[in-house]
């Protein structure tokens, strides 16, 4: 499946997929691009960003980032130099449990960004964290590979297997 902003609606996957997996309605849209969609690559985080940045300075192939920051609200893993590289690599979005700051400059930038909330303080720059793994949050269970589709409705995840 490929990054077609256009070509897709959460309602209708959701009426089509019944097995489909909704996420919680605890995201906000910070990103330039309302709709986004493609492959999961999962990271899991705590409070620390170093791994988010390396992952998002390599070749995104359309994917979406769906990094686990454990719900943290005590600081942002995701901001406008993030959000840029996610743009260069060519990222079709990021899914933060957790904060992002910068959100004016998010906001400008041509890729989907989700998060639970906005905070000024940057995360702490610990090398810790592990990528590739299954990423259980916001009543859902994200496998990479599984298809992650947000729109205006909401963000649906269908199985990848």
């Amino acid at each position: 499946m490929t990054n077609a902003p256009a070509a897709f609606a959460t309602t209708d996957l959701s009426d089509a997929h019944p097995e489909a997996q909704i996420l919680a309605p605890v995201f906000q849209d910070y990103g330039g691009q309302a709709r986004f969609c493609g492959p999961a690559f999962t990271l899991q985080v705590s409070e620390n960003n170093p791994l988010v940045r390396s992952t998002l300075e390599t070749p995104g192939l359309g994917r979406v980032l769906v990094v686990d920051g454990g719900g943290s609200l005590n600081c942002a893993l995701l901001g406008g130099m993030l959000g840029q590289f996610a743009v260069q690599s060519g990222w079709a979005g990021v899914i933060i449990y957790g904060c992002v700051r910068d959100t004016a400059e998010l906001r400008a930038l041509p890729v989907g960004i989700r998060a639970l909330a906005a905070h000024p303080r940057r995360s702490g720059k610990a090398a810790e964290g592990q990528a590739g793994g299954i990423v259980t949050f916001a009543d859902a269970t994200i496998q990479p590979g599984d298809h992650i589709f947000a729109d205006e409705d909401g963000i649906l995840v269908l199985s990848g297997q």
